[in-house]
């Protein structure tokens, strides 16, 4: 099935099931479930919820409910069980053979969501490693062969060859995918030396899935990224030049969005891509101001960003962005605004704009700065070295020499300070 439903094709009926144990908002946790199922192609046809101390280990939910869901499932062809936690595979089977219905956890849907958005080889790859090694401990149980030829949701990828038959054919792949990503995060490296060595800052956009990350980009690049109504609507880091206030050009580069519990597997493969953080000067995380749960996708943001840092504290200016102020909202989020480390915008609009890149302007490292200056005759070719690598903002031709308004490395100016008015 693709992941792009067509008009033809039948939408799978998903129930979405979960047992809440106190230790979290389910009402928020099933919301999102069913966003992700959505997004997925699924038609949610209902929810059940069972509030008890600890999820059943054989069943996930107890006896009673586990009737109930079976007659749910009868009653309206069910075609999808949805769980919105890590089942084992015990789990899964005994639920599929209570109810006679295909059964998904959280994780899996997740992954493949990842698998039908994926676009280049990296992400492909990433993803492929993610969902191998989450099957990998599940083969216990699961026959002979992991193969689901009956297509739908939480099928896609490496699920449907013979390699599921076979752990150490799935070592061997898991190695393989590494070896080839060990290589594609060498010439990331090889980038991120090339871009320092040149100079080039980097500003990277972070946060929740569907904040309008890729709204953003489009609106201050033209980038033209994928943007939906939808959850992990890009996987792939798209990178462009961006032009700041003061004429300085830098990289901004759109990652991965995150998610409350977004499965470690994925943490783990997407580690290279989410590294872009790790190297940029100034992080932008951008939060939906309109979702009630605006402070928590930045704590969940900000607790992903500390496990890429190796759980240490982050080290690069980060601006909160607070999208889609546009829209009419009862979020109080005063008390994560900061007006040195905060700008309110809408991407949609561009409401804001201007003060986000003044404040990104205003947190990188300070290496330029504006100047000055009257270059005598023979001195004539700084100028043209200043428009190489810095910006020339007005020139004009005096009788004792070449008057510039100029934007340049200090570490340049300082071998013409003398010139410097």
């Amino acid at each position: 099935m693709n992941f792009d439903l067509k008009n033809e094709e039948k939408a799978e009926k998903a129930l979405l099931i979960c047992v809440d144990t106190g230790d979290t908002d389910y009402d928020v946790s099933m919301r999102e479930l069913g966003e992700l199922a959505r997004t997925a192609g699924a038609e949610v046809v209902g929810e059940l919820i069972q509030k008890r101390p600890t999820v059943e280990n054989a069943t996930f939910v107890g006896k009673g409910r586990l009737e109930e869901i079976s007659e749910f499932c009868r009653n309206n062809d069910v075609d999808l069980i949805i769980a919105d936690a890590e089942l084992s595979p015990v789990q899964v089977r005994n639920i599929e053979d209570a109810t006679d219905t295909r059964v998904v956890d959280r994780t899996t849907l997740i992954l493949d969501i990842f698998a039908g958005r994926a676009q280049s080889k990296e992400g492909k790859l990433q993803v492929e490693l993610a969902q191998l090694k989450y099957s990998l401990p599940r083969l216990t149980g699961k026959g002979t062969s992991l193969s689901r030829l009956g297509g739908g949701i939480g099928t896609r990828g490496p699920g449907e060859t013979k390699l599921e038959s076979d752990k150490r054919h799935i070592r061997r792949k898991i190695q393989y995918i590494k070896n080839e990503l060990e290589d594609v995060e060498r010439r990331r490296n090889m980038q991120h030396t090339r871009r320092k060595k040149n100079g080039v800052r980097v500003a990277a956009i972070v946060g929740y899935t569907n904040a309008g990350k890729s709204t953003l980009m489009n609106k201050l690049t033209d980038a033209g990224v994928l943007q939906e109504d939808k959850l992990f609507a890009t996987l792939d880091p798209t990178a462009r030049k961006l032009v700041l206030p003061s004429g300085e050009q830098i990289m901004i580069v759109d990652t991965v969005g995150f998610i409350s519990r977004l499965p470690h597997q994925l943490v783990e493969a997407f580690k290279s891509t989410l590294e872009e953080a790790l190297y940029a000067d100034v992080i932008l995380n951008v939060c939906d101001a309109s979702d009630p749960e605006c402070h928590n996708h930045i704590k969940v943001t900000n607790e992903i960003l500390s496990d890429i840092y190796g759980g240490e504290c982050i080290t690069v200016p980060v601006i909160n962005v607070f999208n889609k102020c546009d829209i009419g909202s009862d979020v109080d989020f005063g008390f994560m605004y900061n007006r040195e480390s905060s700008v309110k915008i809408s991407a949609k609009t561009g409401y804001g704009l201007d003060d986000l890149l003044n404040a990104i302007e205003k947190s990188l490292p300070q290496t330029r700065k504006r100047v000055k200056m009257l270059l005598p005759f023979e001195k004539i070719g700084v100028a043209s070295q200043i428009r190489k690598d810095g910006v020339v903002h007005s020139e004009k031709y005096m009788e004792d020499g070449l008057l510039l308004d100029a934007t340049a490395q200090i570490s340049f100016l300082d071998s013409v300070k003398d010139y410097i008015m």
